[in-house]
């Protein structure tokens, strides 16, 4: 009714119109929590976190995401891959953000596509891609990648190392891991040691020994909204607290896995600087032997991305 459509000429539409409904919206306030459809805590710390950003983040987070996908460029170039989902009608383009990355304009099951069996590729944000390229691995280096999940940005890795060197990939839930192994198969990558995380054991045997970590820790997941609308319901103010305090222990504990002289990404998908910057600006006051190179905020509005933090980090020799 606001743009000018008419409904049907039913009795329970009775009485309703465009005024009507400016006057209940100006009766609520013009609450964003309302409009946006968002607790209103969430709206409240989104705006005390991001101020007059908020107001453009809320409305790309509630977008329908893009449908995204990264070269497995062990087996296949960009440029092949763009040519083959053509002639399958996929009406991909290039991704202008990260060179491997191709945006589908199909919507579509494509994870049956003959392409993603043979492992031609992988759906992946293409602000995700930004993630590992960040960290720059090179072939023959031993890198670990802490919370690898099911192994999206460890498949990422193990492509830019060329399939030479070690890849760890850890994660506190071994099912996951198990999924990676299966992933893994599939792109034909070899160089990944799973080894779940048990305890802090599991860390202090790998003392200074990576060239490269990857910290892409558990966070409030609010820069991934439009994927997962209904997170935002099952968040608390509680939890976001909480997965601070485990995102700083990981800062703190897992960090010590890297070389003299190495680098690191802590990476999340989340919006707020409480976990972002906050938390690399903390870990740089109580370790003065890491220095920091550079950073990257990645937000909906205005790259069209998923929403994403990442720092990278490295270890003075």
């Amino acid at each position: 009714l606001l743009e000018g459509h008419s409904l049907p000429d039913w009795k329970e539409f009775a009485g309703l119109s465009a005024d009507n409904i400016l006057l209940s919206k100006e009766a609520l306030g013009f609450r964003t929590a309302i409009i946006q459809s968002i607790p209103d805590w969430l709206d409240q710390l989104g705006r005390q976190e991001l101020g007059d950003k908020w107001e453009a983040e809320l409305p790309a987070l509630n977008e329908t995401a893009e449908l995204v996908i990264r070269t497995n460029t062990l087996l296949t170039n960009r440029e092949t891959l763009l040519k083959e989902l053509e002639k399958d009608g996929w009406l991909p383009r290039p991704g202008t953000l990260s060179d491997d990355a191709i945006i589908l304009g199909k919507r579509g099951n494509i994870f049956r596509h003959p392409l993603f069996l043979k492992g031609y590729f992988e759906v992946q944000d293409e602000g995700s891609q930004l993630i590992a390229k960040m960290l720059a691995p090179e072939p023959g280096m031993r890198v670990v990648d802490t919370c690898a999940g099911a192994g999206g940005k460890t498949l990422h890795l193990a492509s830019l190392m060329q399939n030479k060197g070690t890849l760890i990939a850890m994660d506190t839930e071994a099912w996951k891991l198990d999924e990676l192994k299966r992933r893994a198969k599939r792109n034909k990558v070899h160089i990944i040691q799973s080894r779940p995380i048990e305890s802090s054991k599991s860390i202090k045997r790998l003392a200074e020994t990576a060239d490269r970590l990857l910290l892409d820790v558990p966070c409030s997941g609010l820069g991934v909204l439009r994927r997962n609308p209904d997170a935002k319901w099952k968040l608390s103010p509680e939890f976001v607290e909480g997965i601070k305090n485990t995102q700083a222990e990981i800062l703190s504990s897992y960090s010590r896995m890297l070389k003299p002289g190495g680098r690191m990404v802590y990476a999340t998908c989340s919006i707020l600087p409480s976990e972002n910057e906050g938390q690399v600006q903390r870990f740089l006051q109580d370790h003065h032997n890491f220095k920091l190179l550079s950073s990257k905020h990645l937000l909906p509005s205005e790259h069209g991305t998923d929403g994403f933090f990442m720092a990278l980090l490295e270890k003075k020799a």
